[in-house]
């Protein structure tokens, strides 16, 4: 479980003990490891060495300033989707040069914010964004770098709200107009259309869809480059799948075995933009039991977090592994699973104070008994966590904490109802 794990009983984040983080902040409350997110980065730098490879750590998935401070310091780039991401990276002492710029629906003050920072390269969504590029490009006088972004029709067999490489998607363009995308643009002397993006969804547990992708782009390359344009670079995007439960998605070696051999020798600088595989496991939020409630055949434990905080569950049926952070020793568990099973459990509903039925976080979940006051531990809540939360039903967003070793700090404080209504003064 990465660096979160118990001992005698208790749950800590490396060497710190989650009891002491919830007893001076208060809960609920995100806890990060600072040493999770660098050993799943440096796992992923490592696979790919042999490759020219740029690691861009994608923000949306968890944005916090410090966080991608110290990421930018181990060498990662960014992946961006919008001006405030661009804001958060540069504040957090980004090179932009090793920035990629996503997003359907740029607009033209984020893409001269863009173009006047340097980032590395835009992915391009559509011809009308390529034409606008051109034309802002051309206005400020500017040379910049393109990927276009091709949909290789592709399934990555995930949640359909994270499938984003089908012929029928908002993303990108597909397979057989991007030749002609390229033989109108690719050589217009202002936007450098120099390189090939894909990105066919999120959450990926095989290999297959990202192997099979690649092949796809790679065979689209080599027709562009016989029709004379130069193509340096392939941004295989993001997507690759993380622990939920153990031991249940490929390793970063894993996914590079696939994909490296295919890379290797073909003259590409290989960009990746992974954010789940980094940040999932790098963070889990801590609730606590607020009431226990019995309703017809159910239990309902009623903890303090909502969907508010993390609305994952909900949105995307999503899986997060939760359990008591102080139980019995015969309670602790030694791996993730979506049912455990033993003597003494008891199956509830986990949920939250939100007035949503959709208010929930586990749904007939064996769990060991809980009672009020108790602290409950979210897993893998670091990827779309804090970064999907909102003030729904006004309640306040939560304070993040950064553990590293035996110390934490507070990157983000709790915010208050003073801070939330401030903007409407």
């Amino acid at each position: 479980m990465d660096y979160f794990n118990y001992r005698s009983g208790k749950l800590y984040a490396e060497d710190v003990s989650v009891e002491k983080i919830a007893s001076e902040v208060g809960t609920p409350v995100y806890i990060y490891s600072r040493a999770t997110f660098l050993s799943h980065l440096r796992k992923i730098q490592k696979a790919y060495a042999e490759l020219d490879t740029t690691v861009c750590y994608s923000i949306k998935a968890c944005s916090n300033i410090h966080i991608l401070k110290f990421l930018a310091e181990a060498g990662s780039g960014f992946d961006i989707v919008s001006g405030g991401e661009l804001f958060r990276a540069r504040q957090a002492g980004a090179d932009t040069g090793k920035i990629v710029y996503a997003g359907v629906g740029k607009t033209d003050v984020e893409t001269i914010d863009a173009m006047n920072a340097g980032v590395g390269y835009f992915n391009i969504e559509s011809e009308a964004e390529l034409e606008n590029l051109i034309r802002l490009a051309k206005k400020s006088k500017k040379r910049v770098k393109a990927a276009l972004r091709v949909n290789p029709d592709v399934d990555p067999q995930t949640h359909t709200y994270t499938t984003t490489g089908k012929k029928e998607s908002k993303f990108g363009v597909d397979i057989d107009r991007a030749k002609k995308v390229f033989a109108k643009y690719g050589k217009n002397g202002i936007v450098d259309l120099s390189a090939v993006h894909i990105h066919i969804g999120s959450a990926g547990k095989t290999v297959g869809p990202y192997v099979e992708a690649t092949k796809k782009i790679l065979i689209l390359i080599e027709q562009l480059r016989q029709d004379g344009f130069k193509i340096e670079a392939i941004d295989i995007g993001g997507g690759y799948g993380a622990d939920y439960e153990s031991n249940t998605a490929p390793s970063a070696t894993g996914y590079a075995k696939g994909i490296v051999p295919l890379l290797k020798g073909k003259q590409l600088k290989l960009i990746l933009e992974p954010g789940a595989s980094i940040a999932a496991n790098s963070s889990i939020l801590l609730t606590r039991v607020l009431f226990l409630k019995k309703g017809g055949r159910k239990k309902f434990v009623i903890v303090d977090a909502g969907m508010n905080d993390l609305i994952r569950p909900p949105l995307y049926n999503a899986f997060h592994f939760i359990w008591p952070s102080s139980v019995e020793k015969r309670f602790v568990p030694l791996k993730k699973v979506k049912q455990a099973a033993g003597e003494g459990l008891e199956k509830v509903d986990i949920v939250g104070p939100i007035c949503e039925g959709s208010d929930f976080f586990a749904k007939d979940r064996n769990l060991p008994p809980v009672k009020r006051g108790d602290l409950v531990t979210i897993f893998t809540a670091g990827a779309y966590g804090a970064s999907m939360s909102s003030n729904y039903n006004s309640r306040c967003l939560l304070p993040e904490v950064l553990v590293d070793g035996d110390r934490y700090t507070l990157i983000r404080r709790r915010q208050t109802y003073e801070d939330m209504i401030a903007l409407e003064r």
